[in-house]
Parts: C-alpha cells; structure tokens; sequence
C-alpha cells in the first residue's frame, strides 16, 4: 500500500476499513479529532463588512474523506481560498502537519503536500496533456534560469516525471489524450485532468473544489472511484460538494457551513439529519433527512405547495434532479400567468 505523508504506524492500517472513531470527543462544532492533519482556528475573512468566513476552530481528519457542505454564499470557497493562500484572512492561524500556514504563498502551500483543485478547472488549454502534468510536479531542476539551457542536468528527472505522469494518466483513462492538447477535452476530463496533475507532486492532503460540477453523468462514477482510490492509499481528502446523496455515498466525515460558521459536523448520516443543517438549508422544514430520498420526494411535494417555497423556480435550491420522483421529472411544470415559473394551484 502506498502511503503519502503518513508515520510507520500508519502503514498497517487499511485506510478503507478503518473504523476507529474520528472525533475525540462528541461530534460537535469544531471538535477534537483523533489524528488531525489540518487545524484552523479564529479564521475570520470579511468582505465590504460581511463575514465570508467566520471559523473558530476546525481539524480536519488524516487519511479520511470529509465532505465540506453548505447553501450557496456559505463561505466554503472563500475557506478553501484562505487555507491554500490563494487569500490573506483578516485574522486567525491555521496549521498542516504541525506547520503554520500563515502567510504562506500558494505555491510553497503546495510544495508542502496540501494540493486544491478548482471549480471552474484551470488546465493551460494550449498546452497537451501531458505537457499540463509535467508542470504539476515540483522541485524540478530545469524551471532555473541558470540550468535550463542544458538537457544534460534535467533530461533524467524529466523522463522520471513523464513515467510518473503516464502511470497517473493511465490510471485515470487519460492515457490516449496525452499529446491533445488540453483544450480539446471535455469539461469532465479536465476535472479528471487536473486530479491527476494535483497528484504529481504526491501530497499528503488533496482539496476538491466541487469535483463534481458540470461533469457528465458517464464520468460521475469515475471520478467517485478516484476520489475514493485516494483515501486507500493514504492520502487525506477534502471536498466541497453540493449532492446530499454522493456525500452519504463516499464522505466519512461532514462539515456543514452557514454564513461563514461550522455548524455542525459528524458522520454523515448523523448530519443529514440534524436540525441545524436542515435549517441552514431549507429554514424551517426540520423534519426531513437530507440523505433520505424519500424525504427529498415528500419534501418536494410539501414546497411545492408553500407560497413562500422557490421550488418549480429558476433558483429551485439544493434538491437535485436525481432525488425528484420520475414522475415529476417527466411531467413539464404548469405556470400560473401571474407568477412565472410557479406550478398553478388552479390547474392542480
């Protein structure tokens, strides 16, 4: 078993397996955990006097998937921009491994082995494939100035890392697109490219930015199995999603953000479940799982006859197609002339 980042007491363990509790305590806002590999703590970061980002205090669990959710406008972003260095927060301290991150340039955030993917991806479309994953790996002797006119010093390391990259592209059914240039590839395998390139430097914590956003449904289960194939060999996984069933499905832990606050984490059945995050999600309707696709159906239904719901508008909210009932898929929505979008009553 491969193993990044992780101490000789780690190597015996089955990371998929694994069943030890992951929080030391109970399973509150910003509690302890067992092994934490990420620590923040009084993360605050405000924007024309709005709290983006309000974090007391947060750990993250090495060698585990969590799942980072939240309504849109929760920070989750904005969390990730200020771990990683792509932003300065107004306040606070957070730590990889038992190193201060603070004021630390992205670049050097990567180099240490905490990696981020993005929603909108940024593969070099003119640049092949293989050119965009050789550019992930670091330390590499030809990016100096003094060195890069002569082969002779870097052609070994570059034929080291184009062996590197082919196992990954290959392992990611990337392999027959090496030499297309990036441009050319659908919007799903440039999620997949740009996975693939985050994990030529090896790192030890892997942030996905909504991996799963704008991907065809074909490549859906690619990229969970990916994802997963993470967590077995070693390395810890971060992510932001927004599909309640596909959390449930592969996250071992949850943290549930709210305007820019933890409100709640634990297993994600648990979670789901709590009142907390039903309301940062849908206000007052505290009776539904929202890993249960049951209760998605029924709430469906209840919204639909709310006159304050916005389901059956263009900002219908968190519930997905998949979890509406077939029969509602099928069925075009019927309007009311005087409120668009709106399914009429009279007609019902």
């Amino acid at each position: 078993m491969s193993v990044n980042g992780g101490n000789a007491t780690h190597k015996s363990i089955d990371y998929m397996t694994d069943s030890r509790p992951i929080a030391a305590g109970d399973n509150t806002p910003g509690c302890k955990k067992r092994d934490p590999i990420l620590v923040a703590e009084n993360v605050t970061r405000s924007f024309g006097g709005i709290n983006a980002v309000d974090v007391e205090y947060l750990e993250i669990p090495r060698h585990k998937i969590t799942a980072l959710i939240g309504p849109n406008g929760a920070g989750k972003t904005t969390l990730f921009n200020l771990l990683t260095g792509f932003d300065m927060p107004n306040s606070g301290k957070w730590q990889f491994e038992g190193n201060s991150l603070a004021g630390v340039s992205s670049y050097k955030v990567a180099r240490m082995g905490m990696v981020r993917t993005f929603q909108l991806t940024k593969v070099m479309g003119k640049l092949t494939v293989m050119e965009n994953m050789r550019l992930g790996a670091s330390n590499q002797v030809g990016e100096r100035l003094s060195k890069a006119l002569f082969k002779g010093i870097w052609g070994g390391q570059e034929k080291q890392i184009t062996a590197q990259a082919d196992v990954l592209l290959e392992k990611f059914k990337l392999d027959a697109k090496k030499d297309d240039y990036a441009a050319s590839l659908s919007g799903g395998q440039r999620k997949l490219l740009e996975m693939a390139r985050s994990l030529m430097v090896k790192p030890k914590l892997v942030m996905l930015d909504e991996p799963m956003a704008g991907v065809n449904p074909a490549l859906t289960q690619s990229l969970l199995d990916h994802i997963k194939n993470l967590k077995s060999e070693g390395m810890t996984v971060l992510f932001v999603e927004h599909d309640m069933h596909m959390v449930r499905h592969i996250a071992d832990w949850v943290v549930v953000m709210a305007e820019g606050k933890i409100v709640a984490e634990g297993p994600p059945g648990d979670v789901m479940k709590d009142p907390a995050v039903i309301d940062a999600y849908l206000g007052a309707h505290h009776d539904v799982d929202l890993g249960d696709a049951e209760g998605i159906k029924e709430l469906e239904a209840e919204l639909e006859a709310d006159e304050g719901s916005i389901v059956g508008t263009e900002n219908a909210g968190i519930i997905a197609v998949d979890a509406v009932a077939p029969e509602l898929k099928s069925e075009p929505p019927r309007t009311d002339p005087e409120t668009p979008g709106r399914h009429s009553k009279e007609a019902e």
